[in-house]
Formats: C-alpha cells, structure tokens, sequence
C-alpha cells in the first residue's frame, strides 16, 4: 500500500481517497494516516459467517468515499461474486506467484516444493475466481537452493513493490497492456 501511495503524485493519474482494512491493528492504516489518507476499519469479525453483510458495510465506507480504482493490498478476505461484480473492471489485486500458478495461500513454499526455478508475483484484475482475472503484469525472481519460504517471500516483496504501483499507474490511465518485468 505504501509502494502505490508514494507513486501517486506528480503527474499519476490517480490519487488515495482511502485506506480500508478488515482489522483495526493493520499496520498500513497508521502508514496511510501519517501520508495523511483517510482510513477506515471494517471488521469483518462481529459478521460472522454473513458475508453479504460485512461486504455491505465495506460498500457503505467506499461509497461515501467514492474511489475509481480499487487495489487490494494485503486484504485477505475472499470477497463475494455480488461484491466483485460490483466493482468488476475497476479491482486490482497483487497476488505472490505467477499466476495461474500457486492461487491461494502458501504460495512460497509450494513453488519450492514443486521444484521451480523461478517464482514472482502478479498484479490481476479482480474477478469472482480466486485470484483470477487478467493478469496485468508479473515480476520474477530465481528460487536458490538454499531459499526458504520466509526468504523467497522477502525477493518476491521488493518485486511486488516495484511491479504492483507500475500497473496502477498505467490502469488508472486506461492501459491494460500486460507488463512482465525480468
């Protein structure tokens, strides 16, 4: 969140109108606060298992503030068909591995696991698949033999960093022409 907040300025086409989180101890809420960026909290918590409900509450907050672009960062609740249909064409997500490789979690270590060469993140469209979408853009990086899931995680952080504002600042201009860094 950090990395596409920074990037917005100058001559980005967009700008932070919000930062919304699930849980009110996200670290990136105090980091949005002190670029000074609204942020709100939802907690998803006292729903339950009624995820129309908590998503209506998160529909509320953002309709009052209005966003073009969602870009999920770090947001790790499975949204539902109603919610996404909603904002279909106008949701980013940055996932950690090369799609369609590796949808889900535990990303690193099943790369590993598997015997790759090579792991990387991807920057998506939001669709109601998980982790589905037009991939936008991905980023690689070779996977050591001494690498870890922890190790390879932090090589495929600082790709996501650089990878993930470039998408968004192409999005927001109306290109959905794919990037793949090296």
């Amino acid at each position: 969140m950090v990395s596409l907040v920074e990037d917005m300025t100058g001559d980005h086409p967009a700008r932070p109108v919000l930062v919304l989180s699930n849980r009110a101890d996200a670290g990136g809420l105090e980091k949005a606060r002190a670029h000074g960026i609204p942020t709100a909290v939802v907690d998803h918590r006292p729903f339950g298992s009624d995820r129309p409900a908590f998503e209506d509450a998160l529909t509320h907050v953002l309709d009052q503030a209005r966003p073009d672009i969602l870009c999920l960062a770090g947001f790790m609740r499975v949204l539902t068909e109603s919610f996404v249909t909603r904002w279909q064409g106008k949701m980013l997500n940055i996932h950690p591995s090369l799609l369609p490789k590796y949808k889900g979690l535990h990303t690193h270590q099943r790369a590993i696991d598997a015997g790759d060469a090579e792991a990387g993140c991807s920057v998506h469209e939001v669709t109601a698949e998980l982790d589905g979408g037009q991939v936008l853009g991905q980023a690689r990086v070779p996977i050591a033999p001494e690498d870890s899931a922890d190790t390879l995680a932090a090589k495929v952080l600082v790709q996501e960093h650089m990878l993930y504002p470039l998408i968004l600042r192409r999005f927001a201009a109306g290109d959905r022409t794919r990037i793949d860094l090296p």
